[in-house]
């Protein structure tokens, strides 16, 4: 089945290398040059991950990914997963243009980390066919999607989401749709507690993550994990769970924001809430294109 994918950016690249893998031809559309063009590498090593860290052989992966400007280049998509930043208006403008490009039968899945579902499907003409996939990062290492279904979305939409996960080896937890469904409207509220502890000094970042790694068996600790994510898209995910709840929990906390503002965006940028030495500095600021969410 031909797919789509908006968005170059990390998760864009990994959801692209899932489908691919898979079999599919897929066509990456992002309008930033430099996004389209660091594409590739970050396919590759994409692929390296999985061969080195899943020990498995991987297909001509790269040659089934083409990357293109403009969304005209989806007409033939059957399957759209959009990537873009977590801003609705990005997001609306996407969905509408795609609406108009591709044929009626395509189904749209957002990768959206909080917003509605019900709501994006609402910038379409064909809400019945918007599903929510809130794939994890990195997309090709992660076994499971959170898979959302508003009040409008079909049942074929949603089985045929299910069925394309399974292809790909993922295993779809459905949920009901609301902000942040159930992974972020939880794992957001974590994330900005405990950097307010930091931001308090009851504990640094190291021991609130260590406390989260030995005494709850969590894998890398809350801070940690919103570095893997990107601090950019944390902070505007939690403005957008702040909107759509009216929950001032969600407000960032000064640390959070100052951190962003500051291009310390995490591993990506090679600081966040930790110093990722390692990893070289890509990305210090807030990107406004397709390409930059993560």
């Amino acid at each position: 089945m031909p797919v789509g994918v908006v968005g170059a950016g990390t998760m864009g690249t990994g959801v692209a290398q899932c489908f691919a893998a898979a079999g599919h031809p897929v066509v990456v559309v992002d309008p930033d040059p430099a996004a389209r063009a660091a594409g590739p590498e970050r396919l590759r090593a994409g692929v390296r991950a999985v061969r080195l860290l899943r020990r498995r052989a991987v297909g001509p992966v790269e040659e089934r990914v083409t990357w293109a400007e403009g969304l005209s280049a989806l007409s033939g998509a059957r399957f759209v997963v959009e990537c873009v930043p977590e801003r609705v208006p990005l997001k609306e403008a996407v969905l509408g243009e795609l609406d108009r490009v591709c044929p009626p039968e395509t189904v749209f899945a957002s990768c959206t980390s909080a917003i509605p579902i019900g709501r994006l499907g609402s910038f379409t003409g064909r809400p019945e066919r918007v599903v929510g996939t809130h794939f994890m990062n990195p997309a090709p290492l992660k076994d499971t999607v959170e898979v959302v279904g508003s009040p409008h979305t079909g049942a074929h939409a949603l089985a045929l989401t299910v069925d394309l996960l399974a292809g790909l080896g993922k295993e779809a937890i459905v949920v009901g749709d609301g902000p942040g469904f159930v992974g972020n409207r939880v794992l957001m509220l974590t994330v900005n507690e405990a950097a307010a502890v930091v931001d308090e000094g009851t504990a640094d970042a190291d021991t609130v993550d260590r406390v989260f790694q030995d005494c709850f068996g969590h894998a890398t600790g809350p801070l940690r994990t919103a570095d893997l994510i990107g601090l950019d898209t944390v902070l505007d995910t939690l403005d957008v769970l702040r909107e759509h709840t009216g929950d001032e929990r969600f407000r960032p906390t000064p640390l959070l924001a100052r951190l962003v503002a500051e291009g310390n965006l995490g591993r990506k940028s090679g600081r966040g809430f930790h110093p990722y030495p390692s990893h070289r500095a890509t990305d210090r600021s807030r990107h406004a294109g397709v390409g930059s969410h993560v």
